[in-house]
């Protein structure tokens, strides 16, 4: 999904919206690739950590084991459904979840560490707003893990779709992206079993 036909909001929502209660079964075997997915961060005891666009919540039990109990964990998600699924699952007593825009966020400036995101990128309708919205809220030097539990090729086969080269989440095209943003690429993974950006903020 590129940019000039990206989602908007709404229709982000509409699709979530249908699909919230039954996500979890469908996926049933992602727990392992979210924990190993956390573990990139580098998170620390008592750290501060927002998992945007976080669907019915499944990386948010491996970020609180990561943080501890003096961390902070947020999920925000624009559908309320899918909140609603991630409470029904017990995972708000893992984090506190916000209805909320990532490229909108009640957040102030500086104020997390790191910010996990999985299978955001091709849902945000301005990807490069959503990114520098992510960047504001990170410290200098914290970190962004944009995450899939599977890879492009596998996901698009999975979609009966090929990759293209206008792709957001190619590194060629990630990586001035990220930059225009506010991040450094540190480290890019594509393949079957997963995908995963890291970036550093400057400042």
């Amino acid at each position: 999904m590129t940019d000039h036909h990206a989602d908007r909001p709404e229709e982000v929502r509409a699709f979530f919206a249908t699909r919230a209660a039954t996500w979890d079964t469908k996926f049933p075997d992602d727990g392992p690739a979210y924990e190993a997915g956390v573990a990139e961060l580098g998170l620390r005891e008592g750290d501060r950590v927002l998992d945007a666009g976080c669907g019915t919540g499944r990386a948010l039990p491996a970020l609180r084991a990561a943080v501890g109990p003096r961390g902070t964990v947020l999920g925000a998600d624009l559908t309320p459904e899918m909140l609603q699924a991630a409470v029904r699952a017990g995972r708000d007593r893992d984090a506190a979840l916000l209805l909320a825009d990532v490229s909108r966020l009640p957040l102030p400036d500086a104020v997390l560490d790191a910010v996990f995101a999985a299978g955001l990128l091709s849902h945000l309708p301005d990807s490069a707003g959503g990114l520098t919205e992510l960047a504001r809220v990170v410290r200098p030097g914290g970190r962004l893990a944009l995450f899939h539990p599977i890879g492009r090729a596998a996901l698009a086969a999975r979609k009966g779709r090929a990759i293209t080269p206008d792709d957001l989440r190619a590194e060629p095209n990630l990586r001035p992206l990220l930059d225009s943003c506010g991040w450094d690429l540190i480290r890019y993974e594509d393949e079957d079993s997963r995908y995963l950006a890291l970036a550093v903020r400057r400042g």
